[in-house]
């Protein structure tokens, strides 16, 4: 009996390595298929991620590298484990990335509108203060200091406007509409020292 057992010793070794060979390929095939599946998922939305999300962008190509480092390393149980939370991960930069899009259309429709409108109002203030500052008296009720003030708003303005236009040509409709609204908010500030918020 000893000497079966030794002689079939080898012999269970062999069937030991394969059941187990068996069981790491049965573990590879779903793994393999996670990463591919979280992969081509993050490369259908990277460009826009890249633009809109870059910091989280890192966080999932960080996970997406620790996988494939875990399936290089053939531990496959420790791929399917960590590929729920990267998966999650991709589904909320997808969702950052969709609500970036839709916030970057209607940043677009305002800026329509609104670049007529600042330009007009640039036009209106330079306009007065050119001729205010053509007279040899300014109007009552309007002070040097006010003036003054009314100028470095109107610079402020023409400056920012400048920026969200570039903002704007740059691909970045959110950004330009901020800057555009700082303008009008400036603009108005400037009308009222100058009398022609009425």
């Amino acid at each position: 009996m000893k000497k079966t057992m030794t002689a079939l010793a080898p012999w269970m070794a062999l069937v030991a390595i394969a059941l187990l060979a068996a069981g790491c390929a049965k573990e590879k095939e779903p793994a393999g298929q996670a990463i591919a599946s979280i992969e081509a998922t993050l490369n259908s939305i990277h460009d826009d991620a890249a633009k809109y999300a870059a910091t989280e962008l890192q966080q999932v190509d960080a996970g997406l590298a620790s996988l494939k480092e875990s399936f290089a390393k053939k531990d496959y149980k420790g791929v399917m484990a960590a590929a729920p939370g990267v998966t999650a991960e991709v589904a909320a930069l997808q969702s950052k990335v969709a609500e970036a899009h839709a916030a970057a259309g209607a940043a677009g429709d305002q800026w329509r509108a609104i670049s007529a409108e600042v330009p007009n109002m640039v036009a209106a203030i330079q306009s007065r203060v050119d001729t205010l500052g053509e007279s040899k008296k300014l109007p009552k009720g309007l002070s040097a200091e006010s003036f003054q003030a009314a100028k470095d708003g109107l610079e402020f303005m023409k400056t920012t406007w400048a920026e969200a236009t570039r903002s704007f040509g740059a691909g970045n409709p959110v950004d330009a509409v901020a800057k555009a609204n700082t303008v009008k908010e400036k603009g108005t500030e400037v009308l009222k020292l100058l009398g022609m918020d009425k």
